[in-house]
């Protein structure tokens, strides 16, 4: 299956759960989507087009969390990157650990450091900072200020 077939795959499973579409390179292609349908698209990333989970990031931006699953398709050389935007007010997204061990250790790693709440995760506990880490302090997070 070639990149048109398989972002077209994407499309029409994932229909106007699909933000938008970029393409950053011949290589990478990032997908915005709805934080609801993470869970989907990952299944359909690992089940249809047995993609590796190489890494997720998170990030605080001035528009909110970005949350960025950086799915690589070896044989057919190139990565796609589910992105999702949260809101600062709700940061809150479904795990993907479950189905997806891969994720388990860098969402906990989100959590820790930027307040993520993971849905669903099987082990959200402390993985870099003291168990004794202070509740609510989470320093990966900027503090934004807003323009109007």
């Amino acid at each position: 299956m070639d990149k048109f077939d398989i972002i077209t795959t994407i499309q029409r499973q994932l229909g106007d759960r699909i933000l938008a579409v970029q393409r950053k390179s011949d290589q990478r292609i990032y997908i915005e989507i709805t934080p609801q349908s993470v869970q989907e698209a990952s299944r359909l990333m690992l089940d249809e087009f047995a993609a590796r989970l190489q890494i997720a990031t998170g990030v605080d931006t001035s528009n909110g969390y970005e949350v960025m699953y950086h799915w690589a398709l070896d044989n057919e050389g190139f990565v796609i990157t589910l992105r999702v935007l949260l809101d600062h007010a709700s940061a809150e997204l479904d795990s993907i650990a479950l189905m997806c061990p891969a994720a388990e250790w860098i969402e906990r790693e989100m959590w820790e450091l930027l307040g993520i709440e993971f849905n669903g995760h099987p082990d959200l506990r402390h993985l870099l900072l003291a168990d004794d880490w202070p509740e609510g302090n989470y320093p990966m997070r900027h503090n934004h200020e807003v323009t109007t």
